[in-house]
């Protein structure tokens, strides 16, 4: 008679496969369940450093944070903890404030570049000057900010250091671009009352260039994060790289605003024909017309409605021109479906998770292996 072993909690049951209903039918509770186990704690990540994750518990016990690291087979499915993410924790050691993620919950929205997950809109923070506003630059960033499909804040640091003229006119020509950015000085302390009205009981991903006072601005809204802070070079007029990694902190007014080592140029993912609806003038130019064709890239082709004299366009064929390339690489690559497989679970609800690497991880199958000595035992014979 063939014997199964099931888990249920931490009691282990042992019974003939054939007595299986008997037993659902005399106490269900004995049997395997769907849902999370009850010793598994939910939390949230809300840093990452190495190989190992600091995890903010939603009812925490005698702790409310833990030191994790992550199951082998989250890494071996391809799934990574990124910032943000809500995991399931368990074999917590409540003594020494460790535990270990067995599970990654479905993400909201995810981010590359910063990784994070699970925010629901991005602060760009950019200076004036020292280093010198860059319009180019501050476009990709804009561009990606839309593409990521979070609500987009722009903050523009350091005002106190130019004049009044000046910030009316960057002030102007952004709002031109569609965007009302807030003008903000960390040193004076101008403008840090409107921002945190604006990012109050939100998940904020803060992003911009190094040198902009990202670290700055946080130790302004959250006067315990105690960032480190580096001065801009004197030579280059670029910032230095404080923040190594990324790290949530929590805002007084309900929040989070995650932390992010800084970058100047952000990678533009998305597909060519939808390029333009990440710029807020080519999208009020079509909400007053179409093109003539319905696949136009608003280049050569005539008739187009978005083609003209606004001042990003320049932009937008640069950054079209590069979405072309990446699309036209990634046509060349494998298709990412072929790496997903079909898993059904005991409920019936089917889901999607990456195929492990076959030579990395399985043997070959005892078939398989039998097959390729019978192959060479036949070349043998034919030789003889």
């Amino acid at each position: 008679m063939r014997l199964r072993l099931w888990r249920s909690g931490k009691t282990f049951l042992r019974f003939a496969s054939g007595d299986e209903r008997a037993i659902a039918l005399m106490n269900p509770s004995n049997l395997p369940s769907s849902e999370p186990p009850s010793w598994a704690q939910l939390g949230t990540v809300f840093a990452n450093q190495a190989n190992f994750y600091w995890v903010h518990l939603t009812e925490p016990g005698t702790c409310t944070r833990l030191l994790c690291t992550s199951r082998a087979r989250l890494k071996k499915t391809g799934q990574s903890v990124l910032v943000g993410d809500r995991v399931l924790v368990e074999e917590i050691d409540w003594v020494e404030g460790r535990g270990a993620i067995a599970e990654i919950l479905p993400r909201q929205t995810e981010m590359q570049r910063p990784p994070i997950a699970n925010a629901n809109c991005l602060l760009l923070v950019f200076p004036f000057t020292e280093p010198p506003l860059d319009p180019w630059q501050l476009s990709r960033f804009l561009v990606t900010a839309e593409i990521t499909a979070l609500v987009p804040y722009l903050a523009l640091n350091k005002s106190d250091l130019i004049s009044t003229s000046e910030r009316e006119h960057w002030r102007a020509r952004l709002q031109a671009w569609g965007y009302t950015p807030t003008c903000i000085s960390v040193q004076q302390g101008d403008g840090i009352a409107t921002l945190q009205a604006l990012l109050a009981q939100k998940i904020v991903a803060i992003a911009g260039p190094s040198g902009a006072g990202k670290s700055s601005l946080i130790n302004c809204l959250i006067p315990t994060a105690r960032l480190r802070v580096g001065a801009v070079s004197g030579k280059l007029q670029r910032g230095r790289h404080t923040t190594r990694h990324v790290e949530l902190f929590s805002l007084p007014a309900g929040g989070w605003l995650a932390d992010s080592p800084g970058f100047n140029k952000p990678s533009l993912d998305c597909d060519p024909a939808e390029l333009a609806q990440y710029f807020p003038e080519a999208r009020a130019r079509l909400a007053h017309g179409l093109c003539q064709f319905s696949n136009c890239l608003h280049r050569q082709e005539p008739n187009c409605v978005v083609r003209g004299d606004w001042e990003r366009y320049s932009h937008y064929l640069q950054f079209l021109d590069e979405a072309i390339a990446r699309h036209q690489s990634r046509q060349q690559a494998a298709d990412a479906d072929a790496a997903l497989k079909l898993k059904i679970k005991q409920a019936g609800t089917q889901h999607y998770e990456p195929r492990l690497e076959r030579k990395k991880y399985r043997r070959p199958s005892r078939r398989q292996h039998h097959q390729q000595l019978q192959d060479l035992y036949d070349d043998m014979k034919q030789d003889e």
